[in-house]
């Protein structure tokens, strides 16, 4: 089972998505996801978006697994690779601030949506991780995302220490994550009365606040596509698809 919901209350668009597979996101989900935030920010009644994920203790184990395995050519990984980018340059282009709701751990891609959002809560099972060097290709569409939030010297950190877990303590002092909850409860409380209080606000000058966070970022439309490029490259070779059968055996 997976799916893609949106729905609109009081000005509070939520938009969540699930998969079975630790909430991984294949293509179709992907082009999903972000065609339900590029409508949340066409919509006069929204005025603030909560991002979320279904399920407890994964926010996101990046992409499909399954389909990296599947790709075959440099054209299909090109493809593969730029899901994450149109969800990340749909996040950063809505003219709503979205914030983050991240219950549990996020892998890869996953660090790259909750990056995109404009504030980020999470509870303290939600630990990180940028695994992708250790399978033979590396963080290269979402790098942009994670390095503007959490900063460069972070995100080089992060991508070389890939075996490694992050908690989110970390996250929070590099900026990843706003704030920390003990459990979904406090989470969800968290993250409604923020989203509460944003909507009440005037939705123009949320607007252009939005516009000035996000200056500089106009060309990644182009980035994001070169970097999905690379990955697209890199998952084609043989040391990376002997990686990904050997984890996959």
């Amino acid at each position: 089972m997976s799916y893609v919901n949106s729905n609109t209350t009081a000005g509070i668009t939520t938009i969540e998505f699930f998969t079975e597979a630790h909430n991984s996101l294949p293509g179709k989900e992907l082009a999903q996801l972000a065609e339900a935030i590029d409508t949340a920010g066409k919509d006069e009644a929204c005025r603030v978006v909560i991002l979320k994920s279904g399920g407890d203790r994964t926010f996101c184990a990046g992409a499909s697994f399954d389909e990296l395995i599947a790709v075959s050519n440099e054209a299909e990984g090109l493809a593969f690779f730029s899901g994450f980018a149109r969800v990340i340059n749909a996040m950063r282009r809505c003219p709503r601030f979205i914030i983050g709701r991240v219950q549990g751990k996020a892998v890869g891609g996953g660090v790259g949506l909750l990056s995109a959002c404009d504030i980020v809560y999470a509870t303290k099972f939600a630990s990180i991780k940028l695994s992708e060097l250790a399978i033979g290709i590396g963080p290269f569409v979402i790098g942009p995302a994670v390095a503007r939030k959490a900063g460069f010297a972070s995100f080089n950190e992060m991508s070389i220490r890939a075996d490694e877990w992050f908690s989110p303590a970390y996250a929070k002092t590099h900026g990843l994550y706003t704030e920390v909850l003990e459990d979904v409860a406090a989470l969800d409380q968290a993250v409604l009365a923020k989203a509460e209080t944003l909507a009440s606000w005037h939705l123009e000058a949320m607007i252009d606040m939005k516009r000035v966070l996000w200056e500089g970022t106009d060309h990644w439309d182009v980035l994001l596509k070169e970097r999905a490029a690379i990955s697209g490259t890199l998952v084609t070779k043989d040391w990376t698809k002997n990686k990904l059968a050997e984890i996959k055996a």
